[in-house]
């Protein structure tokens, strides 16, 4: 396999903001596949099959192997590493021809390694928009958006009307009274990045 892109598993999860559901014991587990599916999808299988994506290891599921492939991409946890990001340092000076490498990661330490290397440093949150935006344009179907893609139907807009009706429903009012959730984030999600910012 050749090595083409190389991404910061983690780093990218958090920029791209994609998350596997609500939270709960396996949402990591399920955010992580949530993001290989839409890597997968955006990238096409060629592009796929020149792929790693790294973890950490801290919250790997448990019995997987130190790498694996999935839907064409190899994903590594960096079970035997400090971290990702010292896996991903190993990676990048194993490549044999590191100017075709990219490495995805806002990690400014991964970039001067990936530079050091002469290979391409892109920070994830840059690199996820041209890839959704090149995926778009290239007329694959875009991820599910929650923004209607036609005309309302009488319905739907009575029942929006409704919705922000003035005096409020007895509904909005209930939901008003509600005290707003403070988890943003999955549990534990945070710890996964500690070391990634250090």
């Amino acid at each position: 396999m050749v090595m083409t892109i190389l991404i910061d598993g983690y780093n990218l999860l958090h920029a791209s903001g994609v998350f596997g559901g609500p939270p709960g014991a396996d949402s990591l587990q399920r955010s992580r596949q949530a993001l290989l599916d839409r890597l997968v999808d955006a990238l096409g299988a060629k592009r796929a099959a020149q792929t790693v994506v790294v973890f950490d290891a801290t919250a790997a599921p448990p019995g997987l192997p130190r790498t694996l492939g999935y839907r064409g991409l190899t994903v590594r946890f960096a079970s035997q590493h400090a971290d990702a990001d010292a896996l991903i340092e190993e990676l990048i000076d194993q490549t044999p021809d590191s100017r075709r490498l990219t490495v995805v990661s806002s990690d400014h330490r991964l970039h001067r390694a990936a530079r050091g290397r002469g290979a391409k440093a892109i920070d994830s949150e840059v690199w996820f928009a041209e890839l959704m935006r090149a995926h778009q344009q290239a007329g694959r179907p875009a991820a599910p958006s929650a923004k209607p893609t036609g005309p309302l139907s009488e319905a739907e807009v009575e029942a929006w009307l409704a919705e922000f009706d003035d005096p409020p429903s007895e509904k909005k009012q209930a939901k008003e009274k509600e005290p707003p959730s403070l988890e943003i984030f999955p549990p534990g999600y945070g710890e996964d990045l500690l070391d990634e910012e250090e």
